[in-house]
């Protein structure tokens, strides 16, 4: 019996409408396994491999090199078993006849992330998904809620999930009072308070892994379980040139370098990536945010919190790339909780391995 299948531009994040076609990584009659990457595609926030969901032969390739199409529409077929070529290209014709593109008004009414004042102090935040207990997505040093753009709507499919901007970063209020780890877990606190949060999962990528299990020693009872990936807080080495040349960047030379040592694929830091990056930077209060927060985290390649003994408290998951250039992935070793290191992948491996990731805390999070 056989099966044709459709490849389609995926949807990475929700403010992803396009993608543009890098190379094709398969060609016409060969094999694909589920998983497997078929091709490249660019966005304007990320370069990324779109993976199959299905397995067969790719027996057409409908997108072409530097094609920019929308979310959805036709990449590839893919037939397990036998099919005749007229029979594919009735299921092109088919799927090119019927095929609407979303976007223009449509595109403006999902969901968008929401803005107020918290304890006098403008946050922004992101939620997506209901019911269960809930879990927030705390970010690294320097990003946004939008580090989180593979796995927030994944996440969502089981519960309530809310990604902030920490105070210093993306749309929150750029001014700290300290500007240490206790006032970013204090306006996480604050945070849950404002939503009427009892006690959440949260989780926590980098500086955001220190903020989550900061958390936890400050207000325990608040907090249901933590997944820290690639993060702070669990040893003592850390990459204090990467966070010093970062914080000096102030242009795209100076910026890039920095940039690629977040991937394991260098590849991924696309020119509007670094665009993006320099127009946070360039915000009022920005260079003196990371300055306050780059000294209460590291002192040269030491950081200044060992929070291990956190652990043990609360049920933990601990995701690590193993070639995270950062925050050594040696820091998983021997910790109290679940452990997930990832081969082939950097210090942004929620970016990276999206898909490993979100598996990964999904099956750690209905057990808890």
């Amino acid at each position: 019996m056989s099966q044709i299948h459709t490849l389609t531009m995926p949807k990475w994040g929700l403010s992803m409408t396009e993608g543009r076609v890098d190379a094709w990584l398969k060609q016409e009659g060969d094999e694909i396994s589920k998983g497997d990457e078929v091709l490249d595609v660019e966005t304007d926030k990320i370069s990324s491999s779109v993976e199959a969901p299905f397995s067969g032969v790719l027996r057409r390739q409908v997108a072409r090199p530097d094609e920019t199409l929308p979310v959805g529409a036709l990449l590839a077929v893919v037939v397990e078993g036998e099919a005749e070529e007229s029979e594919i290209d009735a299921v092109v014709q088919r799927f090119q006849a019927e095929f609407i593109a979303e976007g223009g008004a449509d595109q403006a009414q999902g969901p968008a992330p929401q803005k107020a004042e918290v304890a006098g102090r403008l946050l922004r935040w992101f939620e997506l998904g209901e019911g269960g207990t809930p879990l927030v997505l705390v970010h690294g040093f320097g990003g946004d809620l939008n580090n989180w753009l593979f796995n927030h709507p994944a996440l969502a499919a089981e519960r309530w999930v809310i990604a902030l901007d920490l105070p210093g970063h993306g749309e929150s209020a750029k001014a700290l009072a300290k500007g240490d780890l206790d006032e970013l877990s204090e306006t996480v606190l604050t945070l849950l308070d404002h939503l009427d949060i009892d006690k959440a999962h949260l989780a926590g990528h980098s500086m955001g892994g220190a903020v989550s299990l900061n958390v936890a020693r400050l207000a325990p009872q608040r907090v249901a379980s933590l997944s820290l990936v690639a993060s702070a807080g669990l040893g003592e080495a850390i990459n204090g040139q990467y966070l010093q040349g970062f914080v000096a960047a102030a242009n795209r030379n100076a910026l890039k370098p920095q940039m690629v040592q977040l991937f394991a694929d260098p590849g991924l830091v696309t020119r509007q990536m670094l665009e993006d990056m320099l127009k946070f930077k360039r915000l009022e209060g920005v260079d003196q945010a990371l300055r306050q927060l780059g000294s209460a985290l590291a002192d040269g390649d030491r950081q200044r919190h060992d929070l291990r003994g956190v652990l043990g408290q609360h049920p933990a998951l601990v995701i690590w790339g193993a070639e995270d250039a950062i925050i050594p992935a040696a820091h998983a070793d021997g910790v109290e909780a679940e452990v997930l290191v990832v081969p082939g992948v950097g210090h942004m491996v929620q970016m990276e391995a999206a898909e490993q990731v979100n598996q990964g805390l999904l099956e750690f999070l209905r057990k808890h």
